[in-house]
């Protein structure tokens, strides 16, 4: 069996058996539906990236990317720790993700962390190992897991999106929580990463029906 989400062929394989034990996502790919295969730089810049875009849009999402980018061309824990409030402030950080970016440079620099050797732990152990940071949530974990190391089996039950797509797809008088969507995706193991791919662009599916488009 495929170990990681990290190619097309990869996603294929996930697809074909979530089709094969599920038939409302069966349903939805016979349709046509396929998700992209989504992909993000893993270390510091990945993890970056996925605090920054929390609860934004991807519009904004970039800009302050780019400006912080161009701020600090080669983005550090060592440059972010001797960044003044004003400058990190100054490229659109809220303070809440100015102090979370702190905290990720403070554990990396203090070797509480170390982005690089993620890859090689457990899930479990490396969703712990992040949490572990103030400002560091389940979802932002996930996301790096799912996105930044291509862990297969992830599933980030408190997305929002992921719960409204999960109600329509399978029908449910109300969106699920997440701990009600969690036990929901255990039909999906060990393709959970795979499945969220599905809900995610069968949400958008949705919002574009109803032209509204996602953040």
């Amino acid at each position: 069996m495929t170990l990681l989400l990290d190619s097309e062929a990869a996603l294929a394989e996930g697809l074909a058996e979530l089709c094969r034990i599920d038939p409302h996502i069966a349903a939805l790919v016979e349709a046509g539906l396929r998700p992209p295969l989504r992909k993000r730089t893993p270390g510091l810049p990945g993890l970056v990236s996925i605090v920054i875009g929390q609860q934004v849009s991807t519009a904004s999402a970039a800009a302050i990317l780019g400006r912080l980018h161009a701020a600090f061309p080669e983005l550090s824990a060592t440059a972010i720790a001797a960044a003044s409030d004003s400058e990190l402030l100054g490229v659109g950080l809220s303070r809440p993700k100015l102090k979370t970016l702190r905290a990720i440079a403070a554990a990396i620099l203090e070797e509480r962390i170390e982005l690089a050797s993620l890859a090689e732990m457990p899930a479990e152990a490396a969703h712990a190992a992040l949490t572990a940071i103030p400002g560091i949530g389940p979802w932002t974990a996930d996301i790096y897991l799912l996105f930044c190391l291509g862990h297969l089996d992830i599933f980030p039950a408190g997305d929002l999106a992921l719960q409204e797509a999960a109600r329509s797809l399978l029908d449910l008088p109300a969106r699920p929580s997440a701990k009600a969507l969690a036990l929901i995706a255990e039909r999906w193991h060990p393709w959970r990463g795979v499945a969220a791919g599905v809900l995610w662009a069968h949400y958008r599916q949705i919002k574009s029906r109803e032209g509204v488009l996602p953040a």
